[in-house]
């Protein structure tokens, strides 16, 4: 295994963490903001505030998005295993 593929591999191992972590962190960033602009309008300084929105939109885009996010990542790995021969030459 040549320095070249050790690299390639861990390209795609975060290439990959970034695509399946793409769309839950936006939609994080999304309400994060709406969150705060609500409270810079309102001047409510709550918390708790920030946290459960954010909880809550986590929860459901995993269940929304887990489907895909699993089927990215298995075939990464599908990929990975059969290219066992490669790496071991």
């Amino acid at each position: 295994m040549t320095p070249e593929m050790v690299a390639e591999i861990g390209r795609q191992a975060i290439e990959t963490t970034l695509i399946v972590a793409g769309p839950i962190l936006g939609l994080t960033l999304i309400v994060g903001l709406a969150v705060s602009v609500v409270q810079a309008m309102t001047q409510l300084n709550e918390a708790t505030l920030t946290f459960v929105p954010k909880v809550v939109v986590v929860f459901v885009a995993i269940l929304f998005f887990l489907p895909w996010m699993l089927d990215v990542l298995t075939s990464f790995m599908k990929q990975l295993f059969l290219n066992i021969p490669l790496y071991a030459q």
